[in-house]
């Protein structure tokens, strides 16, 4: 059997994973050897391994890496941390190859450790962008780090072969995570209040705002210009929280301050992927800057007010409305979502991520293909040379 290693470190990929773990669990030619890391195994972060557990995923390995610390000193000695930890799970393990996902920094130190051991790592949702953040570095790392690539849409694909990757090497696999709307069941709206114990008089407003890295220093302005405009609402207003990132415990702080302050606020902090589609599904716009609002929410027809620059440069369907950080343009942009002349626009929507079977093409390819010396050795693909007159 060919051992697939797979990295989760946050709620966030796992869900994106889901459909890709439940077919290499099932599979008699393969065997998963999970490793949780990251905020999964941090109680502040609601110690998520245990729905994963619950769903049941054996887990091979608990990677502790994240220190109680959103500075910049904190995040980069975690990293360091992961590097440590994943080299000693990869030395027990032996993994035959590596499943990545995304962009986090203890991605990124996964991705690293694996580099020694000469296991080859396959890295889905590479070739994006997100401008305001320094993810969007780790991202373009991690795709230089790995041998295979499992990307979303073809403007990915070419982007990746960019960073001089060989086209075989490339699968426009779509995204794996919108596979879970096939087997999923949404809650109603009844339901989900049962579940969550919150009362939804009409459509809320799901906001989820993560720290810009890039601009960190500006993150307690950028949340209070966000809750300045949230405060001119009288709809239900329900919160999820933001990653381990730098001052992402400033945000939650906010957050916290300003559902304290009012009724029907909410924070939730850990929905699931039933929940949180749910919640998508029910909502009358999702306000923010997480990627989520521009690869799952199309599936959705929810239209998306996107803050400032963290997702700057990634592919939009037509339900994002994009707004700067003052208070008034986020206002704004949020009475034109909610509007029934733009959501009646979103009615039939594509969804440009979505292929219906990101999870099959991804795990049929890592049966398949040869795990040799022309695999892990990786020689850079020049497109085209560019001219002498043509360089900076």
């Amino acid at each position: 059997m060919r051992k697939i290693g797979v990295i989760t470190v946050a709620r966030s990929d796992y869900g994106i994973y889901f459909p890709v773990l439940s077919r290499i669990h099932k599979d008699t030619q393969l065997e998963l050897c999970l490793m949780v890391s990251g905020m999964h195994l941090s109680p502040e972060f609601g110690y998520t391994v245990q729905e994963i557990t619950n769903d049941g995923f054996p887990v091979a390995a608990k990677v502790d890496m994240l220190l109680s610390s959103d500075r910049p000193a904190g995040i980069t000695k975690s990293i360091g941390l992961g590097l440590i930890g994943f080299a000693e799970a990869y030395d027990r393990l032996r993994p035959d190859m590596l499943l990545v996902l995304g962009d986090r920094f203890e991605m990124m130190a996964a991705t690293l450790a694996a580099l020694p051991f000469k296991i080859p790592v396959a890295h889905i949702h590479g070739g994006e962008l997100s401008e305001g953040a320094f993810d969007d570095a780790l991202r373009h790392a991690i795709t230089k780090l790995s041998h295979l690539h499992f990307v979303a849409t073809d403007e990915y694909a070419q982007r990746v072969m960019q960073l001089g990757e060989a086209a075989w090497r490339i699968t426009v696999s779509g995204a794996p995570g919108l596979d879970n709307l096939d087997t999923i069941k949404l809650l109603s709206s009844e339901e989900f209040e049962i579940k969550y114990e919150i009362s939804l008089d009409q459509a809320p407003l799901l906001v989820t705002f993560h720290p810009v890295t890039l601009e960190y220093e500006q993150t307690q302005w950028q949340v209070g210009e966000l809750l300045t405009a949230l405060d001119n609402f009288k709809r239900p207003i329900i919160f999820t929280l933001p990653n381990a990132d730098t001052k992402g415990r400033i945000i939650i702080q906010m957050i916290s301050d300003f559902v304290g302050r009012k009724p029907n606020r909410w924070r939730l902090d850990n929905l699931g992927t039933q929940g949180y589609f749910s919640l998508m599904s029910l909502s009358a716009a999702m306000v923010g800057n997480s990627s989520s609002g521009l690869i799952e929410a199309p599936s959705f027809e929810l239209p998306v007010v996107n803050i400032g620059r963290r997702q700057q440069g990634r592919i939009r369907a037509a339900n994002v409305i994009d707004v700067d950080y003052e208070h008034e343009e986020i206002i704004q942009g949020i009475k034109e979502a909610i509007s029934p002349k733009f959501k009646s626009k979103l009615s039939g929507m594509r969804n440009p991520y979505r292929s219906g079977s990101a999870s099959k093409k991804i795990v049929e390819h890592l049966k398949a293909v040869d795990l040799n010396e022309n695999l892990i050795v990786k020689r850079f693909h020049d497109i085209d040379a560019a001219m002498p007159d043509e360089l900076g």
